[in-house]
């Protein structure tokens, strides 16, 4: 990922601070991410949603909470010059996906499993891992009550961070219950946190009467001895509540999942219930949160639905991929099988032709074209062939044409092995470059 450090200078424009260009080979790492993603939705039968990346800015200030740091400090607003309505950059995607399915009556003929991947918008300092534009995976399942599904989101997670060949990742839940028994909660919170005035910080403070649970969550070391003495919700829990987490940490046990609770772990988003998690890392410095969400049976009445329960998480793409070259060290890189050799444009039309075939095949092909000083020379080529991380160069040379033939010269396994293939015959032979046989 290129990051631009200045926004214009003097007649160039540069990228926006925060917001990065991703160019090859970087976006072969993406497409390796999406695809494993994809491929993982699919085997739990998850659906692709996409919603607009522009929404009303209520959608926000409702969904994800108006004494939030999203709302309050971070969000891109602004106004539609033409008709004056708010509008909001998306910095987040539950609202929007709640917002759709009660829009379009999604959950009428039951639940629903989703998934998304794209860019949020937030106005913070941008820093590793931490971007003002930065793309997030989510998964939604929508209208389903029961803990199974709850674990369910999570195995989606842990299993994806899996595949990706990622270690050392703890998961940390916790319960928030249900509102009543928050509200008792609040009230113990708030009480507990007067008695220590002198201690909270501006920002505890300003949360104190209107968000206290959110000072559970701060990160001012002063505070920590005594945040770590304040009530915990889990006390306040109902049978209900209990037995419902209860039941999530049995089923993610039974399939291997390694937990801890965290009982200070309340996320930062107003609208969550029940059963919330993180995946964390310590390896990516104070950005270590990889994936994070929760239940959240209560958005869709607030955006003015029928009452539907729903849980989701939401996964910083960045952090993940920054975690897999810290970890693994792999690279993904998408070289093509072929890379076509031309030393003479006179050999276009029969060349274009045959990989034209190559390519119906499924047979990637990169073909070499003309620069500024033309063609280029053989060695040239074949430097460029080589940097290409093909498996085989196709030379149409003009003793090779006069034959009606092509050469294939392996690449990659040392012995520069170079055989001839017949143009009149492509389809006979294409298999055996894909292969590598």
């Amino acid at each position: 990922m290129i990051e631009k450090k200045t926004a214009v200078k003097a007649d160039r424009l540069n990228a926006v601070k925060g917001m990065n260009d991703i160019l090859p080979p970087d976006s072969a790492q993406w497409e390796w991410f999406e695809q494993h993603v994809r491929e993982l939705m699919g085997v739990y039968a998850y659906r692709n949603i996409r919603t607009p990346i522009v929404e009303y800015t209520p959608l926000f200030v409702k969904g994800t909470g108006d004494t939030t740091d999203i709302v309050e400090k971070e969000m891109y607003s602004f106004e539609d010059r033409l008709n004056g309505e708010q509008l909001t950059l998306r910095p987040e995607n539950t609202p929007g996906v709640v917002r759709a399915a009660i829009e379009h009556n999604l959950t009428y003929d039951g639940g629903k499993r989703l998934f998304y991947m794209g860019p949020m918008f937030r106005h913070e300092r941008p820093q590793r891992g931490r971007y003002r534009q930065f793309y997030q995976l989510g998964a939604e399942a929508l209208g389903f009550s029961g803990p199974e599904v709850d674990a369910e989101l999570i195995l989606v997670a842990w299993q994806l961070l899996q595949r990706l060949g990622l270690c050392n990742v703890r998961v940390e839940i916790n319960s928030l219950g249900v509102s009543a028994e928050r509200q008792v909660h609040r009230a113990a919170l708030i009480a507990y946190f007067e008695q220590h005035a002198d201690l909270l910080d501006a920002d505890a403070q300003r949360r104190l009467h209107t968000n206290p649970l959110r000072i559970l969550d701060t990160k001012n070391p002063v505070m920590q001895e005594m945040v770590a003495g304040a009530p915990q919700l889990l006390h306040y829990l109902g049978e209900a509540s209990l037995k419902h987490f209860e039941m999530v940490k049995t089923l993610l046990t039974a399939c291997g999942v390694i937990w801890s609770v965290n009982p200070r772990q309340v996320r930062g988003l107003d609208y969550y219930s029940h059963t919330v998690f993180e995946f964390i890392t310590d390896e990516l410095g104070a950005q270590g949160t990889l994936c994070g969400g929760g239940r959240y049976d209560g958005l869709f009445e607030t955006l003015g639905g029928k009452p539907t329960p729903a849980v989701g998480w939401g996964m910083g793409i960045e952090r993940v991929l920054e975690l897999v070259k810290v970890q693994t060290g792999v690279v993904a890189a998408l070289s093509p099988d072929v890379y076509a050799i031309i030393p003479d444009v006179g050999a276009l039309p029969v060349a274009l032709t045959a990989l034209q075939t190559l390519r119906s095949q499924g047979i990637s092909v990169q073909m070499h074209a003309a620069m500024a000083d033309g063609m280029g020379s053989m060695k040239s080529q074949f430097k460029r062939a080589d940097s290409s991380g093909a498996r085989f160069a196709l030379v149409f040379g003009p003793d090779e044409l006069s034959k009606n033939e092509v050469a294939v010269k392996s690449l990659r396994d040392g012995s520069g092995a170079q055989v001839t293939r017949p143009l009149d015959a492509v389809l006979e032979w294409a298999a055996t470059l894909q292969s590598g046989t």
